[in-house]
């Protein structure tokens, strides 16, 4: 098997035959071979693989301007609405049915530094930045040109540079009761 479920729940959140109208879909279907590839075990089928994964990464990432490591941690649901510019840290965290749109970085301030983690349901307008240590609570919006440098509440819409909470749903205080957090699975 190539794909876990977490790829179906990718492919379900974009139109239907996505490959040749969606060219963000080829970026996530690597994304997810990577990520599949490297819990065979160690052998010549993995090495050969992982090369394979390689060598389609740098295509992809050439042919659409999306940075998508294996290494990063997403949840199932993931959707790039248009493509081009889009590069996540491949040590970011990302929850289940997230969103992303073109010109969107979500990585660190500093080399090295700590890097955002991005909560379930979390949608991030054309061009937002979300960099450093910084916490995007579940079904935040995060609005277009934004720049977050710091946490973000569940439920809220944070706008503007640098990003500030404009808007709080009754989805916020219920999730921060519950103890939301992000959870992507690996």
């Amino acid at each position: 098997m190539l794909f876990d479920t977490r790829f179906h729940d990718d492919l379900a959140r974009y139109p239907a035959r996505p490959w040749l109208r969606e060219q963000s879909i080829w970026a996530v279907a690597v994304m997810r071979f990577g990520q599949r590839n490297d819990q065979r075990p160690t052998g010549l089928l993995r090495r050969v693989l992982d090369r394979v994964y390689w060598l389609a990464f740098r295509v992809v990432e050439t042919a659409t301007g999306i940075t998508l490591p294996k290494s990063t941690r997403i949840g199932g649901g993931l959707r790039i609405h248009h493509f081009g510019c889009v590069i996540v840290h491949p040590d970011a965290v990302l929850g289940r049915n997230c969103t992303l749109r073109q010109g969107n970085t979500i990585g660190n301030r500093r080399p090295g530094g700590p890097v955002p983690q991005l909560g379930n349901g979390v949608e991030l307008g054309a061009y937002a930045q979300v960099l450093g240590d910084v916490k995007v609570g579940d079904n935040a919006l995060i609005g277009a040109m934004s720049v977050v440098l710091h946490d973000v509440p569940p439920g809220a819409t944070a706008v503007g540079s640098p990003a500030r909470v404009i808007e709080r749903t009754a989805v916020a205080s219920d999730s921060a009761a519950a103890g939301g957090t992000p959870s992507a699975s690996k």
